[in-house]
């Protein structure tokens, strides 16, 4: 939350600010500290299931090679407990380390984490496996780190009798801004595609062809659109099918007005030196994953600042804590989508090392529907921006989202 002078106010813009630092201190300073201890270590079949005494803040996992493992990281938590092995495991190891505790799983063959998730009350975790080849295993270690949020819940100090909850004002959909055509059959679920920038925002140029951001991005996302149509198993809506410049919360406020079940944001990256080559994908956090990921944060919330007029400006009493308050399970459906995107987009399309990535994308920030922002290259990069903007290109990326859709609905529905 950033504080200005703002001249003098009504009384209850004090009272509502000093609600939420009062809010604040309980929640830093009044609660206890996370400090679970494993207390169970299973292998069921192609599962690894992990229970924790308590709650346990986060986790992540990623592979190991020669030889190969699996290993998990868990946050403020200590190792211990029984261990029962099997399948794909031969051996279980604990330990700790700085701030929590490590989980080493020997596989007996090729394996890969393919999804995670905790119970509703944080204490379980499950991991899904999948056999690959060694191909398969090299590629999907050089990933990088999977994590896993539970769902949130308030502090220990409230009893389970009497649970409380602190609502923060979201900001509402553009009531003015006219909303797009949906393509697709009814009942079927629907999927909003973002085509970054626009009108008089260009976005990132190509320094050598001079292609915009803009102009790559819409036609990528009317590719996808027609890619997804084609299947029938989803509706479909654009945010923008013209050249025109939207502000980021009516971007996202246009796919909360729909209803949307995913939203999918279209950009290009970009850097100022050297040769950085291929896709990657961010979803929500407010703590970025490096220096990277905080660097495209800071450039693509500067979108609605425009002739130094900030067109996007939020109410002040809308702050990060909104975050932690009310999207843990969106942020786990976004990171699960991204996951899928990546292991359908690895054989199509070129892509970074570290594909997933976590940034503070305030397009990315509507608490009730998955979103994911898909760098689909970068255009600084003369090969990337050719392929970028080639049909080829196009049909390629666009292919990779319809499979990724496909799979993210068809588990949604066999969940439920």
């Amino acid at each position: 939350m950033v504080f200005r002078w703002t001249g003098c106010r009504p009384a209850r813009h004090y009272v509502r600010v000093s609600f939420i630092l009062a809010m604040l201190v309980l929640w830093f300073g009044g609660s206890p500290a996370w400090a679970a201890t494993i207390e169970r270590v299973e292998v069921r079949n192609d599962a690894i299931v992990v229970t924790f005494d308590q709650k346990v803040a986060d986790a992540s996992s990623f592979l190991l090679v020669s030889p190969q493992r699996v290993a998990l990281d868990v946050a403020d938590a200590t190792p211990g407990g029984t261990v029962a092995t099997g399948g794909m495991v031969g051996a279980v190891r604990e330990g700790a380390r700085d701030g929590g505790a490590r989980v080493v799983f020997d596989l007996t063959r090729p394996a890969v984490v393919t999804d995670g998730s905790f119970d509703r009350d944080g204490r379980v975790l499950t991991l899904q496996l999948r056999t690959t080849d060694n191909a398969g295993f090299a590629r999907a270690a050089a990933a990088g780190r999977m994590s896993f949020l539970p769902p949130f819940n308030m502090p220990d100090t409230v009893s389970n009798s009497a649970r409380y909850s602190v609502s923060v004002p979201v900001p509402a959909a553009s009531k003015t801004l006219a909303l797009p055509r949906i393509d697709g059959d009814a009942g079927r679920p629907l999927v909003v595609i973002d085509a970054g920038h626009g009108g008089f925002d260009p976005g990132a140029i190509s320094p050598t062809s001079g292609i915009k951001e803009k102009d790559v991005t819409l036609r990528i996302a009317k590719a996808i659109r027609d890619e997804l149509l084609k299947s029938g198993r989803v509706r479909v809506a654009l945010t923008r099918d013209d050249d025109r410049f939207l502000v980021l919360q009516e971007r996202y406020g246009v796919a909360r007005k729909l209803k949307a079940d995913l939203f999918i944001s279209i950009h290009c990256d970009s850097v100022g030196s050297g040769d950085a080559s291929g896709a990657s994908v961010y979803t929500l956090s407010e703590v970025a994953s490096d220096k990277e990921a905080a660097r495209l944060a800071a450039r693509e919330n500067k979108a609605d600042v425009i002739a130094g007029v900030d067109l996007g400006s939020e109410n002040a009493d809308v702050s990060s804590i909104l975050i932690d308050l009310t999207q843990r399970e969106t942020m786990n459906a976004s990171a699960a989508f991204a996951r899928l995107l990546g292991r359908e987009a690895e054989p199509m399309i070129p892509l970074r090392p570290s594909f997933h990535k976590f940034a503070s994308l305030m397009v990315l920030k509507a608490p009730d529907m998955p979103s994911v922002l898909f760098e689909t290259g970068y255009i600084s990069n003369p090969k990337d921006a050719a392929f970028l903007d080639s049909p080829e290109g196009r049909k390629r990326i666009a292919q990779s989202v319809e499979r990724a859709v496909e799979v993210n609905f068809a588990r949604k529905l066999a969940s439920n």
